[in-house]
């Protein structure tokens, strides 16, 4: 949406009606040419947006459910899998994401949220655990830059277990795990 605002400062306050249109725009009247996949990155929670989405995609392959691992993420990530379950969408895994940091000066992992929440949580409600992606803090740099950060850090610990999942995800969608 972004582009279509007349500065980088302006706000978008929509209420669900306004903002379901604008998703059926997207989805319906954007020429997205060939292509495999088509990856719609939604806000945490079950609201207007996900339900639209659910509902003007026809035969959605699978939802990834992305949490942090700390309990209170953990509250809107289960509800996230309930949500496309009642929905009859494959719940392809949950990926936990800033499992851990790196620090930039020794390598060594601290764990400032906790690990394994996300695990646990797949597990209980089950579902594929897709794999933990530590945070670096060299992210906020490649998201500053516009570069994506597997591209900008291939080599990172980071990027290669974003890439695990990335195949463990096709794979599944695929036919094979």
């Amino acid at each position: 949406m972004a582009f279509f605002l007349p500065d980088k400062d302006s706000p978008v306050i929509w209420r669900g009606p306004l903002k379901s249109g604008a998703i059926k725009q997207f989805l319906g009247q954007v020429d997205w040419g060939n292509i495999d996949y088509l990856v719609v990155d939604l806000p945490p929670g079950t609201g207007d947006a996900p339900l639209s989405v659910a509902q003007l995609i026809k035969n959605v392959s699978g939802a990834i459910v992305v949490t942090t691992p700390q309990d209170v993420a953990l509250l809107d990530s289960r509800k996230a899998v309930n949500f496309a379950k009642k929905l009859n969408i494959p719940v392809l895994g949950v990926l936990e994401n800033m499992s851990g940091f790196l620090c930039p000066h020794c390598g060594e992992k601290i764990d400032l949220f906790k690990v394994g929440g996300g695990e646990e949580a797949a597990r209980e409600m089950n579902v594929n655990f897709l794999g933990r992606v530590p945070l670096d803090p060299r992210i906020v740099q490649s998201g500053d830059s516009g570069t994506p950060f597997v591209e900008a850090f291939p080599d990172s610990p980071a990027a290669e277990a974003f890439n695990m999942i990335v195949e463990k995800v096709l794979a599944s969608l695929n036919g094979g795990e």
